[in-house]
């Protein structure tokens, strides 16, 4: 606590004005490079940003921090305001001292308890927008000034400061002669007698309005900004569990509840994006049907999100519905398409669906705008050959055709989604894939083909999710 001589009278020993301007300019410097900050991220955030805001509050309190601090240091150099009247610094022409800086320049006062006078300093007046021509205000009388609502807590700083010799530090509300109403804080102590009562008690002020002010700007953005980040954990944690609850499990090597076609081992594997929070539309399926074929898809959704996975479970209840029912998958993409263009909210999407019979090793299968399988025997690998298809929801009443390939013990097929290549190596993605071709052959297992394509592509920070099934005959 500063000494009870307030600010109003000289230091016995004034600071070296060198020193005191060197550290004037080091504010000023740092001001500069705070502000610059701040105005990057007002370009580089749109103003409707959360997360902007956030970032251009932080910087705006630290700019009129540092700005308070310049004002301060400089009535430090400049020496105290004169006692009563006008302050030491006359603001400039027209301007309001009660703006332009978050904390305005401090007044101090004395009221001296043994003569019953008070002694305010010009700063105070203005602080507390009192004509300098007025005598000061009593302690009886101060609480005139204050909000109804914090009258009693200043009558309870000072008579504690009084009776019990405590320090006396809040803040409360003053009412101007322009009816508005500004943040004051106030700091001070009684001064003792010699005989140990209390001769005196004195008190800096300062307004405090714009600090509480930007303050109160910068928790409500932050506030702001871990709702969104609350609400944004509750939509990844809620289209995780329907994704998990939807897509059969990836960890290891899918079996069929009733054994399912002989010899037909399957693996799948879900990649997330490294880049976003957000859970995608890609999926992957497969199911034993009453014949004794096997229905295998993948498929992708565009956007991210709990509505878009939400979607996704829609779109593979549908496909698996009518896979039961004994769809063809020409037929099956045609009857998804028109499922996606009449959904309230129209989306984009693409899929392979095949129908696999384990009889005579029959693979009949169609796509919509989805990557084309890919197939691996005795050590290379060739990409099929698509039947027409265009992506599901791009047009009303779409027709698609369907074709077969003949596979033979040992094959591995490969079903995945555009997101398992990294987006600049997109054209050469078959190529990529193919290029696994002798490791793919020699895998004993789908499971060993999904864990060689996994350690290939999933080392570079990934932009969008990705499914990938692999079949083994």
């Amino acid at each position: 606590m500063p000494s009870h001589v307030f600010a109003d009278h000289a230091a016995a020993q004034p600071p070296e004005r060198g020193t005191v301007d060197a550290l004037i300019s080091q504010t000023r410097r740092l001001r500069g490079e705070v502000d610059a900050v701040r105005r990057d991220a007002v370009t580089e955030a749109g103003r409707g940003d959360l997360e902007g805001r956030w970032q251009r509050a932080l910087c705006d309190l630290a700019v009129h921090q540092l700005n308070d601090l310049d004002d301060h240091l400089a009535q430090l150099r400049d020496g105290p305001p004169r006692a009563g009247g006008e302050p030491a610094v006359p603001a400039a022409e027209g301007a309001d001292p009660h703006h332009g800086s978050l904390l305005s320049r401090v007044g101090s006062a004395e009221w001296n308890l043994l003569t019953d006078e008070a002694s305010w300093s010009g700063e105070l007046y203005h602080i507390l927008d009192r004509d300098p021509a007025a005598p000061p205000l009593s302690l009886d009388e101060l609480p005139s000034l204050v909000h109804a609502e914090d009258q009693p807590r200043l009558t309870t700083m000072v008579t504690d400061c009084l009776i019990d010799g405590k320090p006396i530090d809040g803040e409360f509300r003053v009412k101007r002669s322009d009816g508005r109403l500004r943040q004051v804080h106030m700091m001070g102590e009684p001064v003792l007698a010699p005989d140990g009562s209390t001769a005196s008690m004195w008190a800096v002020v300062r307004d405090v309005s714009e600090l509480r002010r930007s303050q109160r700007v910068l928790r409500e953005s932050r506030d702001s900004l871990q709702r969104r980040h609350d609400i944004a954990q509750t939509e990844h944690r809620l289209a995780v569990e329907l994704q998990e609850a939807v897509l059969p499990p990836w960890r290891d090597s899918l079996r069929f509840p009733h054994g399912g076609p002989g010899r037909l081992d399957l693996a799948a594997h879900y990649l997330p994006s490294s880049t976003s929070s957000l859970i995608g539309g890609d999926w992957y399926d497969a199911m034993e049907l009453a014949d004794g074929t096997a229905l295998l898809s993948v498929g992708d959704l565009t956007g991210h999100g709990v509505s878009v996975t939400s979607d996704m479970a829609m779109l593979l209840g549908a496909l698996r519905g009518m896979a039961v029912a004994g769809t063809a998958p020409g037929r099956l993409m045609g009857w998804l398409n028109q499922l996606l263009d009449a959904t309230v909210q129209p989306a984009l999407g693409s899929a392979v669906c095949c129908r696999y019979d384990p009889a005579t090793h029959l693979l009949t299968w169609a796509q919509a705008g989805h990557p084309t399988p890919l197939l691996f025997r005795d050590g290379t690998g060739r990409a099929l050959t698509p039947p027409h298809g265009v992506l599901l929801g791009a047009t009303s009443g779409a027709e698609y055709e369907q074709t077969e390939e003949q596979l033979q013990s040992g094959d591995l097929l490969l079903l995945h989604t555009d997101g398992l290549v990294p987006r600049h190596d997109r054209d050469t993605a078959t190529g990529s894939l193919l290029s696994l071709a002798s490791r793919l052959t020699e895998a004993r297992t789908a499971q060993e083909g999904v864990r060689t394509i996994v350690e290939e592509f999933d080392v570079a920070p990934r932009e969008d999710d990705a499914c990938l099934l692999v079949v083994r005959i």
